[in-house]
C-alpha cells in the first residue's frame, strides 16, 4: 500500500513495526512533505501563487519518495547489487534535494507574511532543514 493511501496511524504504527521498511528515509521524506504543505498554506496567506504551486508539486514528490525509498530499501535486501545500493543513496539525496527547496520557499514566503501563519512558515523551514539533514547522513550511511 503506497503512503498516501495510508491514513496517518497506520503510517505511524507501520513506523514502530520490526519492519525493514517503512523506516528513517519515509519518515523524512514525510516530515519533508508536510513541511511543503505548511509553505502552500503559507503561500496562500501570502497569496504567492507560484509558492503554492512549488510547494504542491514538492509534497506531491516527497510523498512519491518516501514509498520509492522504502521500495529501494527492499529491493537491496533482496539483491545488495551496486545498483540496488545506488539507490538508496539516491532516493535519500533527492529528498534531501527538495527538503532543501522547502527551506528555502518556507524563508522566501515568511519574508511577505504579517500575520499569525508565519509562525507556520517558520516551522516549514525548520522541519525541511531538519528533514534535509537527516536525508543526507541517510546517503551517506547507504553509501
Amino acid at each position: 500500500m503506497s503512503l498516501s493511501e495510508r491514513r496517518v496511524g497506520e503510517f505511524l504504527a507501520a513506523l514502530g513495526e520490526r519492519t525493514p521498511t517503512p523506516a528513517s528515509g519515509a519518515a523524512t521524506a514525510v516530515t519533508a512533505a508536510l513541511a511543503a504543505a505548511l509553505v502552500e498554506l503559507a503561500g496562500r496567506f501570502a497569496d504567492d501563487e507560484d509558492t503554492i504551486v512549488r510547494a504542491k508539486a514538492l509534497w506531491s514528490r516527497l510523498v512519491e519518495l518516501a514509498d520509492e525509498d522504502a521500495a529501494a530499501y527492499e529491493a537491496f535486501m533482496v539483491e545488495r547489487t551496486a545498483e540496488t545500493r545506488s539507490l538508496i543513496i539516491a532516493v535519500p539525496e533527492e529528498i534531501a534535494l527538495c527538503a532543501d527547496e522547502v527551506a528555502v520557499l518556507a524563508e522566501h514566503v515568511r519574508g511577505q507574511l504579517r500575520t499569525a501563519v508565519v509562525g507556520d512558515a517558520e516551522a516549514a523551514a525548520e522541519l525541511a532543514r531538519a528533514a534535509g539533514r537527516v536525508a543526507r547522513r541517510l546517503a551517506e550511511l547507504n553509501a
